[in-house]
């Protein structure tokens, strides 16, 4: 089954959704119902009635009694104030609110609209002429389509879960119902989906995060904002130590800016006008406005702008990793997924147009070399502008198609064919080769980046002397490997089970004693710990380990290092002593290692 037909089952099932919804609760007032990945929502205001997963049963029977009943999805047109009538006659509040968005400016997209004219009325001429209804059944919707020619063709379905949602994602709205369920062609799709999704459940980092003691929330610093322990600290510093070592060897520099802006940083780069909604501001005594930093680019740019730049400089290379800040709204946060408060890997490579290929090779191989090493599978998407919107990007159309050409021959010489198009998927300075990463349970994640940026330079009057002392236009490259480094933990956490390499773990041996009388010979273990300096894939000065001698029994201090996800587990008792051994116990199971070939062992891990 195609991507559309499987798109219009689960555009249909949200409708069969809201019909059963609204046979069940007829007072209800609905909002949108779209299509997401894997299957769909609703969004539903039931006054102070409030669904749970209790009702889910109740629910998907009705579901599946319109479903097996057959009724036909029939579009209708009705003239744009035919259908504002029908809403208000109906006591649809949220459709007439988008009725009359389209009535005046022709979308419903709010992103699109003026904030303070969302919903309201106009008496003007209308930007449409009429709207599209569908009808199964008694239910009628505002909807574009598609849908499946009858309710008996949607496929399988499963309603997964309930939220509350903001009504277009203001706060000073309603807050709405959020109905979300799952849908594919085939039961046995679906089941491998919902099989997926309780190992996932199993592998949340939200949940892992607090039993292996790697960051903690506190209602009194904020939500989104993280506070990470020790061990978190640990695992945050080897993943961007890996990183930034692979950078050096490419000549990055490293630079380090301040946390507040001046908005006039944010007004020449393009970002005030696009998202000042999101972001942090604050007034000084003197009337400045700054804001917290939401990004890098624009300060990276004011160190290359600094002075006058040749030729024979470029490409200059400048990494950091830094914390950035945006004003998510409450309900949009998820452990470590979407934050206010966030650390990149950020890197800017500032070039001339002959030295982006070569630039964004380089990044692409710290891409390969980074994922690889922990088992991502990786497929690319080129990220491109929607011509059809051209309000929403910086430059024009032929900039644009210029860009766009490079990237795409790039990407063709390193994958040929084997891309996604992503059609408006683009930043609104550029487009993007954005790197989708398949996890260990066969989920999908955009991951890193490498972005095109011919606006900034532009914004900021980038320039360099070329070879017959003329100013020439620079191009500005964005290389981001984890990105976000807290999104990189959920995904990564979740990846592995907990289970880090041994390389990164936050505690890497845990020596585990039998009895009391090994002692003197695990000094000897130490202190052949002490001396490892291990080389893959990034230098340390020493092994992190910790000694658990309670008094206790050895099964009970193996399953708690085993809980904590230890990698290594060395075993001492009088008989490894005797025989100058240790036992060491991974997750492949347990051997035992001659103590001295224990530093050999543990180097090869």
């Amino acid at each position: 089954m195609n991507e559309e037909q499987l798109h219009a089952m689960r555009h249909s099932l949200a409708h069969i959704t809201a019909t059963a919804v609204q046979r069940l609760w007829p007072e209800a007032k609905f909002g949108v119902g779209p299509v997401v990945e894997n299957g769909f929502y609703y969004d539903i205001d039931l006054g102070e009635t409030k669904i749970s997963e209790a009702n889910f049963l109740k629910i998907e029977k009705a579901m599946r009694g319109i479903i097996d009943y057959g009724d036909d999805f029939e579009r209708l047109d009705m003239p744009i104030d035919q259908a504002i009538t029908w809403a208000k006659e109906n006591s649809q509040p949220y459709k007439e609110e988008l009725l009359n968005d389209l009535k005046r400016s022709g979308t419903t997209v709010a992103k699109d609209l003026d904030v303070n004219e969302l919903g309201l009325a106009t008496d003007g001429d209308a930007a449409v002429e009429s709207v599209s209804f569908y009808k199964n059944g008694n239910f009628v919707d505002l909807c574009r389509g598609p849908h499946v020619a009858n309710t008996k063709d949607v496929g399988a379905f499963k309603l997964l879960r309930v939220a509350g949602a903001y009504w277009r994602g203001k706060e000073t709205n309603p807050q709405m119902q959020r109905l979300y369920g799952v849908a594919f062609a085939t039961q046995e799709e679906l089941d491998a989906y919902l099989t997926m999704i309780d190992e996932a459940k199993k592998r949340d980092h939200r949940k892992l995060g607090q039993e292996l003691d790697l960051f903690v929330f506190s209602d009194l610093v904020g939500p989104g904002l993280p506070l990470f322990t020790p061990r978190g600290t640990i695992l945050r510093r080897q993943l961007n130590t890996f990183v930034q070592q692979m950078r050096d060897e490419y000549g990055y520099q490293e630079v380090t800016i301040p946390h507040i802006t001046k908005k006039d940083a944010y007004e020449a780069s393009g970002h005030w006008s696009k998202f000042q909604d999101e972001l942090f501001k604050t007034t000084t005594r003197e009337g400045h406005v700054f804001a917290m930093k939401p990004m890098n680019c624009p300060h990276h740019t004011q160190i290359y702008d600094a002075r006058a730049r040749s030729y024979k400089e470029l490409p200059l290379r400048y990494r950091e990793t830094t914390t950035c800040y945006r004003d998510e709204q409450s309900g949009e946060l998820s452990g470590l997924s979407r934050l206010r408060a966030f650390t990149q890997d950020d890197a800017h490579v500032f070039c001339r147009t002959s030295q982006i290929e070569e630039e964004v090779l380089k990044i692409w191989d710290i891409i390969d070399r980074f994922y690889g090493e922990f088992g991502f599978v990786l497929q690319v998407r080129v990220s491109t502008h929607d011509s059809a919107n051209m309000a929403a990007y910086s430059g024009s159309e032929e900039d644009w198609k210029a860009a766009e050409d490079q990237m795409l021959a790039i990407v063709k010489q390193k994958v040929g064919d084997n891309y996604v198009d992503g059609v408006g998927e683009a930043a609104f300075y550029g487009p993007k080769i954005d790197f989708i990463g398949k996890d260990a349970i066969g989920r999908t994640h955009q991951v890193a980046t490498i972005q095109l940026d011919f606006n900034q330079p532009e914004g900021f009057d980038l320039t360099c002397t070329n070879e017959k002392g003329e100013s020439e236009r620079i191009t500005m490259i964005h290389a981001a490997i984890m990105g976000s480094i807290e999104r990189f933990l959920s995904i990564y956490i979740e990846h592995t089970a907990g289970w880090f390499p041994f390389w990164a773990a936050p505690e890497q041996i845990r020596i585990l004693t039998i009895n009391d009388t090994v002692f003197d010979y695990v000094d000897e273990i130490k202190a052949i710990l002490d001396g490892i300096v291990l080389m893959k894939p990034i230098k340390y000065n020493e092994l992190r380990y910790t000694l658990d001698d309670r008094n206790e029994s050895l099964g009970k201090k193996i399953r708690e290092a085993t809980n904590w996800k230890i990698p290594v587990q060395l075993i001492v008792g009088q008989q490894d002593k005797d025989a100058r051994e240790v036992s060491v116990r991974t997750q492949s199971g347990e051997e035992k290692v001659a103590l001295d070939q224990l530093s050999t062992y543990l180097l090869g891990l």
